[in-house]
């Protein structure tokens, strides 16, 4: 099956529309992996005996799998053929999933979780893939569907979990997903084209080549910086927003569940913002996107005399400022250097997920000490500093 179709006057190829929407659900699928955990972390320390110490590394221990797997393994589409690669991934992403559903013991439960993190990186193998196939004028728009998919994984994938875990156990959740990557790898072996990179590297080269890439493009550091600081901000608010419905408002957890379907709408968003890219408009839209998270976390700070609306309205706000600002990024990196997508895409994830760790990290000292106002004043201040800088850059992408 071809990965291209010929546009009505013939003069440029178009990316296949059946694989830019089946890209954007398979994206979605695999990286909801690393988030089904979440919700579950209480059913599933008492059902394998977790001290409560160890609970969290249920949801750790994926997340470091992830972000070892962006450099070690993601980047590989740039160095063997690209089916055999997703194929051999997603496999291993069923494999893991299925282990997780029988794991015995906390520790092969640990050990499935980190496992489940480095072959979910299959989703940003897709990523660079599609972007290959399209052409540069449409690029952004291709992107910005796909991620619109992998958005809509990461946000639907804890009331998801949250559904299943009470209708059929928390281990349902796990064997079900494990079918899902079965069913994905199968069915992309139909549509990505295959695409063999020149070879005469070593792996230990290819792994020193994406430091220099670092150094080389100033762009890549960039946009990593800026998308880093809007990633600590959604990790932030999605850290604090659960915490804040269920000790000030007395939500049950299905219906703070259903309160992240709200940040869907930032999804919806995706691609305009590849359109807003492919038309040259990235440096006002970064400003625009940066300015936009800042008021909805702003916004969300004021829920004392706005109640549950303020942080309905900071949830959708602040999911599109961070989905536009993302997808302005990897436009931009994508145009660096075609042989080398996989690699900067890599270093880009990688870079925004440490930004992510980080917003996460400061929910507890921040909410313990001062409350929800401090953590609505740090994530209106975050994309603020990071606007500080756009604003004085000198306007290149």
């Amino acid at each position: 099956m071809t990965n291209v179709a010929e546009t009505a006057d013939g003069a440029a190829p178009a990316v296949d529309q059946k694989l830019v929407l089946f890209a954007a659900v398979a994206c979605g699928a695999i990286v909801a992996n690393l988030y089904y955990a979440q919700p579950l972390v209480d059913l599933i320390a008492r059902d394998l005996a977790l001290a409560p110490s160890a609970a969290s590394g249920v949801v750790s221990l994926t997340q470091i799998g992830y972000g070892v797997g962006l450099i070690l393994l993601a980047p590989l589409v740039d160095l063997t053929e690209t089916r055999r690669l997703l194929t051999l991934t997603l496999g291993a992403a069923a494999l893991a999933l299925a282990a997780t559903a029988l794991a015995p013991s906390g520790a092969a439960f640990f050990a499935a979780s980190f496992a489940i993190g480095v072959a979910s990186t299959a989703a940003q193998m897709l990523l660079p893939i599609v972007a290959n196939a399209a052409p540069a004028e449409t690029r952004g728009q291709t992107v910005g569907t796909v991620m619109s998919g992998l958005l809509l994984g990461i946000l639907l994938a804890r009331p998801v979990a949250s559904v299943l875990a009470d209708v059929a156990g928390w281990r349902a959740v796990f064997g079900i997903s494990a079918g899902l990557m079965v069913v994905i790898a199968v069915t992309l072996r139909a549509y990505v084209p295959s695409r063999a990179p020149q070879g005469g590297m070593s792996y230990g080269a290819f792994l020193g080549s994406m430091l220099t890439l670092l150094k080389r493009h100033r762009v890549l550091r960039r946009r990593a910086a800026y998308q880093a600081a809007m990633f600590a901000v959604f990790s932030l608010f999605w850290t604090a927003v659960p915490m804040r419905l269920s000790e000030t408002y007395g939500w049950s957890h299905s219906w703070i569940g259903l309160f992240a379907l709200a940040g869907a709408a930032g999804a919806l968003v995706a691609p305009w913002a590849g359109r807003l890219a492919d038309a040259g408009l990235t440096r006002p839209g970064t400003l625009a996107a940066l300015v936009i998270a800042a008021i909805g976390f702003a916004v969300a700070g004021l829920d004392g005399w706005g109640g549950v609306a303020a942080l309905l309205f900071g949830a959708v706000v602040v999911d599109v400022g961070v989905q536009i600002n993302m997808l302005l990024g990897q436009r931009a990196i994508y145009g660096l250097d075609e042989t080398a997508r996989g690699r900067l895409n890599g270093l880009y994830v990688a870079m925004l997920f440490l930004g992510g760790a980080a917003g996460s990290a400061l929910v507890s000292p921040l909410m313990t000490t001062w409350g929800w106002p401090a953590v609505a004043i740090a994530g209106a201040l975050i994309p603020l500093a990071a606007l500080a800088f756009a604003a004085f850059d000198d306007g290149r992408d």
